[in-house]
């Protein structure tokens, strides 16, 4: 009997990829998503597709019904930190309210294990690199709601026997990722405005550090993590272990793409200045694995990129708050 797994997020960008894994490893994916920031052409041939939205209960309610689901993987989330201030409600509807939902029937279903992507906001300002033994304070709401539902599910563990993997990656890029989403996935960002011949976008000076992750060296620790029996009830730093500034990133991606661009600086925004996670409790649980170099990472994402072609840039219709808001992201 195939083992069934939902896959929640499976048309976006690290969900397209978890999908193609868990395929690979013989199981029967469900993908539930609403498109918001996917795309179905992104979701392997051989998974089912279900458009609808975690904030459906009753649709979350029938599928858990209908299917039996041995393992359920959640990463549909609305993953722009710097945005979700602007967006509260929004915010924790998705990213709280929603995985609720899927824990409340995970429970009622006895699912074999619950994995979640996290995400490193949930550290906030710690001082790099980040430890999972370290106290989150995350300093944004996309961070908090991320939290909360760690909280969430060490608690449902406890209380209930789900049992849960919690993963934290962080800055991670690759093929399938949204190259017309204007406040997040900053890679995307900068090869979809260097195919339309704009200058790259850069907040503050460009001297933010972050260590950028292939998508191609993290899914499959997601995929495989239910068969690793210590994985289970643990929170695990995913990412690559170099950081590089904004600034050197930006010339990497024009190396990659064999295009000149010019810098274009804005104001800084509110945001962590340095952020990298430590990875030796991944390397304990899962032992050494692929560590993709950023430069070969790009050149991976590069031909699909230009491939795939310009992308819009749509703005967020429903922002709740507009003080403070950066500007930049009210341009047309």
């Amino acid at each position: 009997m195939a083992i069934k797994s939902l896959v929640t997020g499976g048309a976006g960008f690290i969900g397209a990829h978890v999908t193609n894994e868990l395929i690979q490893l013989g199981h029967e994916v469900i993908v539930l998503d609403d498109l918001s920031g996917g795309f179905e052409e992104n979701i392997n041939p051989k998974a089912k597709f279900v458009k609808g939205s975690i904030l459906d209960n009753e649709l979350i309610e029938k599928l858990f019904e209908e299917y039996h689901f041995d393992y359920v993987y959640h990463l549909a989330a609305y993953a722009a930190e710097g945005l979700s201030h602007f967006i509260k409600r929004f915010n924790y509807n998705n990213n709280l309210i929603g995985s609720i939902n899927l824990i409340n029937e995970s429970i009622k279903h006895k699912v074999k294990c619950f994995v979640f992507t996290s995400s490193i906001a949930v550290y906030g300002a710690g001082k790099p690199p980040l430890r999972e033994d370290m106290i989150p304070v995350p300093e944004d709401p996309y961070g908090i709601a991320k939290y909360a539902v760690e909280m969430e599910l060490r608690v449902s563990h406890e209380m209930f026997g789900l049992n849960y993997v919690v993963f934290r990656p962080h800055n991670v890029y690759g093929e399938y990722q949204n190259l017309g989403d204007r406040y997040r996935n900053v890679v995307g960002i900068f090869m979809n405005q260097l195919m339309q011949g704009k200058q790259l976008s850069v907040f503050g000076d460009g001297m933010q550090t972050r260590a950028f992750s292939y998508i191609g060296d993290i899914a499959p620790h997601i995929a495989n993590s239910v068969n690793v029996p210590a994985a289970y009830n643990q929170v695990i730093n995913v990412g690559a272990d170099k950081d590089y500034t904004v600034k050197e990133l930006a010339g990497t991606v024009m190396e990659a793409m064999n295009i000149k661009g010019e810098l274009r600086y804005l104001p800084s925004r509110n945001e962590v200045l340095h952020a990298y996670s430590d990875h030796s409790k991944a390397k304990n649980i899962f032992g050494d694995s692929a560590n993709t170099s950023l430069k070969d990472g790009l050149l991976k994402m590069v031909g699909w990129a230009k491939q795939t072609g310009i992308k819009k840039s749509a703005k967020f219709e429903n922002i709740e708050l507009t003080e403070k808001l950066p500007s930049f992201w009210l341009e047309d």
